[in-house]
C-alpha cells in the first residue's frame, strides 16, 4: 500500500469536508449564485444543446467521417499553402452563426482530421467571433464604427493567433505534420454529394437558431418570421440526401420524413418537438445501416460524450461566478463589473478583454449585454475588447478545448486572445 497516496485521498476527503462545512448556506449572495448558476444550465439547455449542439455534433460527425483524412492535410494541413489554409478558416464564421460553444465539436472533428494549428485555431477563433448576422446587428444597434471595428480585428486576430500559435508550436507541429504525410486518396463519393450533404446540415443549423432581429420590418424580420418553413425545407433535402448519398432505404426515409411532417402540423406552436422527432429519427436511421452511416453516428456519439459533460461543469461556474443572460448577478456583482471598464484605460480594456474570455455569450447575446454596458458608461475601447475576447471565449469552452489540444496550447491560445483584444480595445478606444 502506498501511503502517499493514502494521503492524497484523505486530503481531498478533508478538503471537501472543510468546504461542506463551511458553505455560506443561507446567505442571500451566495444562494442567489447558486440560482444563477442553475438558471444559466437550464437557459443554455432550452436554448442551445437541442438547436445548437446536437446539429453541430452531426456536422463534425460528418467532417470526422465523410471527409478524407487527406483532404484535410490537403487544404488546412502544416503543408498546405498558408494564404489557403488561413483564408478558409478565417472566414468560416461568415457561414455558421455559433457560439464559442457550438463550434467546438467542428474544431475538434477539422483538428483531429490533421490540420494544422495554426488554420485550426483561426477557424476556433472566426467561427463565433465573425458570423455576418452578429456583424450586420453590432454596426445597426453600436454603430457602424464599432460593427467595422469587430470585422477588422476578427479577421485580423484570426489569421494573427494561428500565426502566433503555429510559430510557438512549430517543433510539434513538424512532427505532426511528418506523421500525417499521406497520398492523396480517392473519394468514396463525388465531392458534390459530399458538399451537398455538409451544406444541408449547416443551413438547418443556421436557420433554425435564426433570432428575431431588432428592427420592426425588413428582410431579415421576415426570414425570422419563415425560419421554420426555411428549416422545414432544408430537413426534406436532407432526407434526399439520406437516400442518395448515405443509400438508405428510400421507404424508410420517407416514412421518418411523413411522421416529422406529421409532428410539426400536429405541433405547430413548438417546433422543438419536430426537431427533437427529426433528430431521433436520423439516429436510428443511421445506426442500424452498417458502414458509413453507422461510423458518422458513433464519431458523432464520441464527440458528444467528450464535450458535453465539460460544457455542463463550465455553465454551472460560470453562471456561479457571473450570473445568467436573465440579469441576476453571479458571486461577482454586475455593478462591480460595470464600474471597472468605464473610460479606456489599459486597466479598463484589459479587465473588459478577461470578464469577455470567462464570460458564456450566446450567439448575438454579446450586443444587448454590451447596450447595456455601454449605457451604464462602458467605454468604446473596453466594449471592443469585450466583443473580440467574448464571443471566442468562455470558461466552458476553455475546458474542452484543454481536452483537445493540451493546457500548454489553451492556455497560450487564451493570453493571445486576450492580451491582442486589451490592445486593440486601447487602440480603437484612442482613436
Amino acid at each position: 500500500m502506498s501511503w502517499r497516496n493514502e494521503w492524497k485521498k484523505l486530503l481531498w476527503m478533508a478538503g471537501l469536508f472543510l468546504v461542506a462545512y463551511f458553505l455560506p448556506v443561507g446567505k442571500e449572495r451566495f444562494d442567489q449564485s447558486v440560482h444563477e448558476a442553475l438558471a444559466l444550465a437550464k437557459w443554455y439547455a432550452r436554448e442551445h444543446v437541442i438547436l445548437c449542439l446536437i446539429p453541430a455534433f452531426f456536422i463534425a460527425g460528418v467532417i470526422s467521417v465523410f471527409v478524407s483524412q487527406a483532404s484535410v492535410i490537403k487544404y488546412l494541413g502544416a503543408q498546405a499553402k498558408k494564404w489557403v489554409a488561413y483564408a478558409v478558416a478565417s472566414v468560416s464564421g461568415t457561414i455558421l452563426a455559433v457560439c464559442s460553444c457550438t463550434v467546438l465539436p467542428l474544431f475538434a472533428s477539422i483538428y483531429k482530421r490533421g490540420a494544422g494549428l495554426g488554420p485550426a485555431v483561426a477557424f476556433l477563433y472566426s467561427g463565433p467571433a465573425i458570423n455576418i448576422l452578429a456583424i450586420i446587428l453590432t454596426a445597426r444597434i453600436l454603430g457602424p464604427d464599432l460593427g467595422i471595428a469587430r470585422v477588422v480585428g476578427a479577421v485580423s486576430f484570426s489569421i494573427l493567433i494561428g500565426l502566433l500559435m503555429q510559430l510557438l508550436f512549430r517543433k510539434e507541429e513538424k512532427a505532426k505534420a511528418q506523421a500525417m504525410i499521406l497520398p492523396d486518396a480517392e473519394e468514396s463519393r463525388p465531392l458534390w454529394q459530399t458538399a451537398y450533404h455538409f451544406f444541408v446540415l449547416v443551413a438547418i443549423l443556421v436557420f433554425a437558431n435564426w433570432g428575431r432581429p431588432a428592427d420592426a420590418d425588413g428582410f431579415w424580420l421576415l426570414v425570422w418570421q419563415l425560419k421554420w418553413w426555411i428549416t422545414g425545407f432544408f430537413g426534406l433535402l436532407y432526407a434526399a440526401s439520406l437516400i442518395i448519398v448515405l443509400k438508405l432505404e428510400k421507404i424508410l426515409v420517407l416514412l421518418a420524413a411523413g411522421v416529422t411532417i406529421g409532428v410539426a402540423l400536429l405541433f405547430r406552436e413548438n417546433p422543438l418537438i419536430p426537431f427533437i422527432t427529426a433528430v431521433a429519427l436520423t439516429t436510428i436511421l443511421i445506426s442500424r445501416r452498417p458502414g458509413e452511416p453507422q461510423e458518422w453516428m458513433q464519431a458523432t456519439w464520441d464527440f458528444a460524450k467528450q464535450i458535453l459533460p465539460l460544457l455542463a461543469a463550465g455553465v454551472l461556474v460560470a453562471g456561479f461566478l457571473l450570473g445568467s443572460p436573465e440579469g441576476g448577478d453571479g458571486i461577482i456583482p454586475a455593478h462591480w463589473i460595470s464600474g471597472l471598464v468605464g473610460g479606456n484605460s489599459l486597466f479598463a480594456n484589459f479587465f473588459a478583454s478577461i470578464v469577455g474570455a470567462f464570460m458564456y455569450f450566446a450567439t448575438l447575446t454579446e450586443i444587448p449585454i454590451l447596450q447595456g454596458l455601454i449605457a451604464n458608461g462602458m467605454g468604446k475601447g473596453p466594449a471592443l475588447a469585450l466583443l473580440l475576447a467574448g464571443p471566442a471565449l468562455s470558461l466552458p469552452n476553455m475546458l474542452v478545448i484543454r481536452s483537445v489540444m493540451g493546457t500548454k496550447k489553451t492556455v497560450v491560445f487564451v493570453i493571445l486572445v486576450v492580451v491582442m483584444a486589451t490592445i486593440s480595445g486601447l487602440v480603437y478606444g484612442t482613436l
